[in-house]
């Protein structure tokens, strides 16, 4: 079964994506003395290698790219550049990584860039200063040029762009009248932009960010406008649990990640998937949630080999 927002892309129905992703309830105390219901959205089993949203928002973009090149950017240590590795490996696409940190060039590469390259991406490392600039015009076309892309099919930064959220709408659909509050880890805000856009009236979407700094409101916001032309959906954010920022990943997290893995079975990846968990908790703890409220929380990842 496909969800009706999926795109026609040549060779990705020959992946088999599994759509709609499964839903499965789980029974844990800190919910469940609370009158709260638990659902996990396991979009982590979409496919073995395009996992979760990275899915969801990528496949539009390669229906959009139409067999071009596609450049994209990210740190080091990026699930978004791998998850577009792997994309173009398996259909074929040439992509090109552009990678935060001129001084990573040269170094033997980390095992997250490693597969990248692995999959046939051609990496280009800018300086700092050039990759907050990524956006604009004049920086763009500079990148592109050195990177011998100047052609491609440009994809943002953790893969929000209006194509992706609208791609993120059929999550939210999926999970029309299962769940009164469906939650999910943030990077860029498209994830919940296009979750919040295909729930129900009544439903809400909860994101909880993975990086400090406030700014996730105005960016979905503008996300929302650039995929639909204005709001969608009711959405909220809670930004009390990125614990110090992106790929900060203390001690407690790991242990509460390692708990939560124990009780239920569930790989728990550490950047996102953790710090949504424990935020939920918190929440539900903190009474946030009405008693007979169903929370459907959307792994996102696993944990990578």
């Amino acid at each position: 079964m496909t969800s009706p927002d999926a795109p026609d892309v040549p060779g990705l129905a020959a992946l088999h994506a599994r759509l709609p992703s499964p839903v499965r309830e789980v029974v844990d105390g800190r919910f469940e003395r609370r009158g709260v219901r638990l659902l996990l959205k396991r979009d982590d089993l979409i496919h073995p290698e395009l996992i979760g949203n990275k899915w969801r928002k990528l496949a539009p973009n390669l229906a959009a790219a139409a067999g071009r090149t596609v450049v994209t950017f990210g740190g080091a240590y990026s699930n978004h550049l791998r998850a577009t590795a792997a994309a173009g490996r398996l259909l074929g696409i040439p992509t090109v990584g552009v990678i935060r940190g001129d001084e990573l060039a040269g170094r033997p590469l980390n095992p997250s860039l490693a597969r990248c390259a692995a999959d046939g991406m051609r990496l280009h490392f800018v300086d700092r200063a050039t990759y907050r600039r990524k956006s604009e015009p004049r920086a763009l076309a500079g990148i592109l040029r050195a990177a011998d892309a100047e052609e491609a099919y440009v994809v943002p930064e953790g893969g929000s762009n209006a194509e992706a959220v609208r791609g993120c709408r059929a999550l939210g659909a999926e999970l029309r009248d299962r769940a009164d509050v469906v939650a999910v880890a943030c990077g860029t805000g498209g994830t919940l932009a296009g979750l919040a856009a295909g729930l129900a009236p009544g439903q809400r979407a909860l994101g909880v960010p993975v990086l400090k700094g406030g700014f996730l409101t105005a960016e979905t916001e503008a996300l929302q406008r650039q995929a639909f032309g204005g709001p969608r959906g009711t959405w909220s954010l809670d930004d009390r649990f990125h614990f110090g920022g992106y790929a900060r990943v203390p001690d407690e997290l790991d242990a509460f990640a390692a708990d939560f893995e124990r009780r239920h079975g569930l790989p728990v990846e550490r950047l996102y998937v953790a710090k949504l968990l424990y935020g939920l908790i918190a929440l539900a703890g903190e009474g946030a949630f009405p008693c007979g409220t169903t929370v459907a929380a959307v792994v996102t990842g696993r944990p990578f080999p």
